[in-house]
């Protein structure tokens, strides 16, 4: 028997990385497109990465009784006083992208000592309990001098994973999904979910 789940995003790259780390356990993930649900107008305007997570889930919770889940995540860099944090995505549309993004940092960082930054994933689950439930998962590292590898997405390329001793973008999926902050916060999910026998 599977076990069904919305992820409240139609962000394709997102959906992959949920969907490698759930489907062997027998949950089906299902994305916003897949079910014809538009919070294209929703305002991600919360504080915390919880606060913009649980705008997402209440969006699509209107409009369904199904499990949901929401993420919300960002890139924290010491030397840039934590940005851009909670608007990494804004940031990177700010610039024309994440290769501009990606460069402006780079020129940023050229002085600095402290290279330290870390990923933060804060997962929200809607319609199991009768409040919201949190998972996080941070991935420490710090911000490579250059662009290394060619996989993942957003600032994959240049954030050097304390954990795998490599950039994102030179990790291999599964890799990643075991070393990533948002693999880290679905493995709390999973827990939570095999705890509570919803699935096995």
């Amino acid at each position: 028997m599977n076990y069904e789940i919305i992820l409240a995003t139609n962000n394709k790259h997102k959906l992959q990385e949920v969907r490698e780390v759930l489907s062997p356990h027998h949950i089906v993930v299902y994305g916003l497109g897949d079910l014809g649900i538009n919070i294209d107008d929703v305002e991600e305007n919360g504080e915390t990465y919880f606060d913009n997570a649980l705008i997402k889930a209440k969006a699509v919770q209107k409009l369904t009784s199904m499990p949901i889940i929401a993420d919300d995540s960002g890139l924290e860099i010491d030397a840039l006083d934590n940005q851009p944090g909670i608007h990494s995505a804004r940031y990177a549309s700010s610039f024309g992208g994440h290769p501009q993004a990606i460069a402006h940092i780079l020129n940023e960082l050229k002085e600095k000592e402290n290279r330290n930054a870390r990923f933060i994933c804060d997962i929200v689950l809607l319609n199991v309990e009768d409040k919201p439930l949190l998972f996080e998962g941070v991935a420490y590292g710090h911000i490579a001098e250059e662009i290394h590898g060619e996989g993942g997405f957003g600032y994959d390329p240049v954030f050097y994973s304390h954990e795998l001793r490599k950039t994102f973008a030179e990790a291999s999926k599964e890799e990643k999904n075991r070393a990533s902050h948002r693999g880290k916060a679905l493995k709390k999910l999973l827990t939570y979910l095999k705890i509570n026998g919803l699935i096995k």
